[in-house]
């Protein structure tokens, strides 16, 4: 699911859902009743009216003249909530600003829009925009590889690659949801694809301001406002078409879209991020009770947790943080042994703005501990070594001059222990010295002709795949072999 996942939802997700959520850059938005700030005297009355949780103290506000810019330039579901253009509430999408992270840790609830309300004697009882807020999206694409996959026809052409429905917005003044509805050509199916409901609210803490809610989702990391985690991570987008490594750890998009988890996170003083959630089994496309049918079923429950340190510096911005996750998956069935998988990451953020432009530099790194009791024991064994690890390590950094341009440079190295039985050769696909070590670089260059219109290109280059440089699926494929070229059109409306 990854491809999909982070494409879709970083693309549309993070543009839709968190295209409200980017509102953190220090827009102004107009007020729940339709009031719109004239000037610099009306801004704070805004700020109250609009950011009722949200700490407007730290929240830098553009001119009405700026404002009228950005509302110019305003573009899908969440822009059309806030009548804020996509550039408020991202870089260049989907990387959120820090009003973008601010918006979505609040529960994709501010809007621009005159609402429709109701109350009794003690509080409001409804709250509800005068139109369902439905945004979508589209991606054209073709994927070159250096070699044709033997057997195949290079340069493929695919329409759509992917065609996505947005249901995100606010649900409740506290409430908010993003819904995403996915169609992939590879399987001409539609699924549930990343799912969030929100609630948000406010208190103080030591005497600071603590922001604090529950989340309920079906990804884990989805619900993370940084570009470094898995659901969000760079590439943003990338082809469904073209060979990929075979390794990868769980937190790293082997659960998307088959949990759901419940959380509770806070972000107290604007500086320290924390959140707890534990997720159990939700699967889709298996019939339920899940039972002795079912694979990679989670034993129990899988908890999670994420800290974080955040500081604005002038025009820099720093993050640091680590998260982790605990899985025990029965790799058949609900019974029995379980495989053990101990994620722990580590990630780093910085941002500074350069004139009109912004640099962003993002590093993650995930060791993963897996003891595979299960594999191991089965009696056709998909492990040889009961305990094994595994290393993802990614650093990339994306400059943007404009909303029109992007240049983003990537570098990726996964290693980890050499598995026969759990990396077996095969062609393609295949490790032929059980080696689920690979490295390499990304290049990107993306041109918005329009905020919600996008042209890319992105080329990717392996110095080593599945282990080994040269003939590592043991049928002679090379690694540079799956070096590939990916073109795309991205479309929002």
């Amino acid at each position: 699911m990854r491809p999909t996942t982070t494409w879709l939802s970083i693309s549309r997700a993070l543009f839709v859902a968190t295209g409200l959520a980017a509102m953190a850059a220090g827009v102004p938005v107009a007020s729940a009743r339709g009031e719109t700030p004239s000037n610099g005297s009306s801004r704070s009355t805004t700020r109250d009216a609009l950011l009722p949780y949200l700490d407007a103290r730290r929240t830098v506000w553009p001119s009405s003249e700026e404002l009228r810019a950005l509302r110019a330039r305003r573009i899908p579901s969440f822009s059309r909530q806030t009548k804020l253009a996509c550039s408020a509430c991202h870089y260049g999408f989907p990387q959120l600003t820090p009003f973008g992270r601010l918006f979505k840790l609040n529960g994709y609830t501010l809007t621009g829009l005159t609402t429709i309300e109701a109350r009794d004697s003690a509080r409001e009882t409804l709250k509800l925009a005068p139109f369902p807020p439905v945004s979508a999206m589209a991606i054209v694409s073709l994927t070159h590889t250096a070699a044709a996959q033997p057997g195949t026809q290079n340069n493929s052409l695919v329409f759509p690659d992917q065609l996505g429905v947005f249901l995100a917005g606010e649900l409740t003044p506290k409430l908010g949801a993003f819904v995403q509805l996915t169609y992939t050509a590879a399987d001409a199916s539609i699924n549930l694809d990343n799912t969030e409901f929100r609630f948000a609210d406010r208190t103080q803490l030591f005497s600071q301001d603590l922001l604090y809610g529950v989340t309920l989702h079906n990804n884990p990391t989805m619900q993370d406002v940084w570009n470094t985690v898995p659901a969000w991570g760079f590439p943003f987008v990338s082809s469904s078409v073209a060979p990929t490594p075979a390794a990868g750890a769980i937190v790293d998009g082997a659960l998307g879209q088959q949990v759901l988890g419940l959380g509770a996170y806070g972000l107290w003083h604007q500086l320290v991020y924390a959140e707890l959630t534990a997720y159990r089994s939700a699967q889709q496309g298996a019939s339920t009770p899940l039972g002795p049918d079912a694979s990679g079923v989670v034993k129990n429950l899988a908890p999670y947790w994420r800290l974080a340190l955040q500081h604005q510096f002038g025009p820099n911005y720093l993050m640091l943080g680590t998260y982790g996750l605990v899985t025990h998956l029965y790799p058949t069935g609900v019974n029995g042994l379980a495989n053990r998988y101990t994620d722990i990451a580590e990630d780093a953020q910085f941002e500074r703005q350069i004139r009109q432009g912004v640099l962003v530099v993002r590093s993650s790194f995930i060791h993963e501990a897996q003891r595979l009791d299960a594999l191991v024991a089965a009696d056709a064994p998909g492990a040889a070594n009961v305990r094994n690890t595994l290393n993802v390590f990614r650093f990339n950094a994306s400059f943007m001059p404009s909303t029109r341009a992007s240049f983003t440079l990537g570098y990726f190295n996964t290693s980890g222990t050499s598995d026969a039985l759990l990396y077996p050769a095969a062609p393609i696909s295949g490790n032929a010295n059980g080696s689920p070590n690979s490295s390499g670089g990304i290049g990107e260059l993306d041109f918005n002709a329009w905020q919600n219109v996008r042209l890319g290109m992105q080329y990717t280059v392996y110095g080593k795949f599945n282990g080994a440089s040269n003939g590592y699926d043991a049928a002679g494929r090379n690694a540079n072999d799956n070096d590939t070229l990916y073109l795309f059109l991205w479309l929002a409306f």
